[in-house]
């Protein structure tokens, strides 16, 4: 008789139980497992490679990857078919620090207090700010007021305060624009949890990633707006955006093309 299998560590359980097409066809709901979810949640929106993934859970690398394999041909299954999502059941354990930070990567993420909602695009990030619970450093590239739209030429960052849903003090970080890489790296010296921008190319992104740093891209007006719709749950971003410019942050003559992926 093999042994049974062991219960997949669970950070937060899912808000939304259900997802349906338009119209709500009379089709059988495809099956999503909470362990499925997780996985999902960690790579796919947080980023996590399959290792990290697999030290989250408590679980081996290789059970991961079947994990992840399952989930995606069941969303996969779920959007060709047009057939409802249901996410139930499964062989988990909720991680008994789930409400607070557990000591693992999750508390460097907005994981434990931010749920990305089903909505039209652009995504709108629906954040519940628990009182007394959340202080965290906010970054925007800056320039004139406005979020500046290329990360890696940024040459100002607005830094502020976010405390109990509020935006608190701010400031107003120099740097020399000088690529993505040292961007990230003052970023990360400043203690920044959270970056709202524009424009950012793909090494930016794994660059933000290793730093822990959650970013928010597609986001265009005012700086003090973004940082304040941030705060009360209310930003809408784009989470497909992507900037190519021939090798972000490095100065050239070839112009620079933003643009959202499909």
């Amino acid at each position: 008789m093999g042994r049974s299998a062991k219960a997949r560590r669970v950070c937060i359980m899912p808000r939304y139980a259900r997802f349906a097409p338009q119209p709500d066809e009379a089709k059988a709901p495809v099956r999503m497992e909470v362990e499925d979810y997780e996985c999902i949640r960690l790579m796919d929106y947080l980023g996590m490679t399959q290792e990290e993934c697999a030290e989250q859970m408590g679980v081996a690398r290789t059970t991961v990857q079947a994990i992840y394999m399952r989930a995606r041909r069941r969303l996969a299954g779920a959007l060709i078919e047009g057939r409802p999502l249901e996410i139930t059941g499964g062989n988990f354990e909720l991680c008994p620090r789930a409400d607070h930070a557990c000591g693992r990567r999750c508390h460097k993420t907005l994981s434990d207090i931010s749920t990305v909602l089903p909505t039209d695009s652009p995504t709108v990030l629906n954040t519940e700010m628990q009182k007394g619970r959340i202080t965290m450093r906010l970054a925007i590239p800056y320039d004139d007021g406005q979020v500046f739209q290329h990360f890696g030429r940024s040459e100002q960052f607005k830094l502020y305060e976010v405390n109990d849903g509020t935006v608190g003090p701010s400031r107003i970080l120099e740097n020399n624009g000088a690529g993505h890489g040292a961007l990230v790296t003052l970023l990360a010296q400043e203690h920044v949890d959270v970056l709202i921008c524009g424009g950012i190319g793909a090494g930016a992104q794994n660059a933000l990633k290793e730093a822990g740093i959650r970013f928010y891209g597609g986001v265009q007006g005012e700086a003090d707006k973004a940082a304040a719709d941030f705060a009360a749950g209310r930003l809408a971003y784009d989470p497909a955006v992507h900037c190519e410019h021939h090798g972000e942050g490095h100065d050239h003559g070839h112009g620079h093309n933003c643009h959202h992926q499909d």
